[in-house]
C-alpha cells in the first residue's frame, strides 16, 4: 500500500511537468509573435516618417507656386 501514494505523486508530477512544457512552448510562440509585431510596428513608423517628409516637401512646393501666382492672401 505504501507504493500507491508514491505512484500517485509521481503521476501528478509527470502531469504537472507535461503541462509546464506545453506552457513553455506556448510562451516561446508568443514571444516570437510579439517580436514580429514590434518589427512590423517599427517598419510602419518608418514609412509614416517618410510620408510625412514627402508631404512637407509638397507643402513647400505648393507654397512657392501660390506665391509666384499671387494666390496667397497677405
Amino acid at each position: 500500500m505504501a507504493e500507491q501514494p508514491d505512484h500517485i505523486v509521481i503521476e501528478m508530477l509527470k502531469r504537472i511537468r507535461a503541462s509546464q512544457e506545453r506552457m513553455e512552448l506556448d510562451l516561446s510562440d508568443l514571444k516570437s509573435r510579439v517580436s514580429s509585431l514590434e518589427l512590423h510596428q517599427g517598419q510602419t513608423l518608418a514609412m509614416m516618417g517618410g510620408i510625412s517628409q514627402r508631404l512637407d516637401r509638397l507643402d513647400e512646393r505648393i507654397g512657392r507656386i501660390e506665391r509666384r501666382l499671387d494666390l496667397v492672401d497677405a
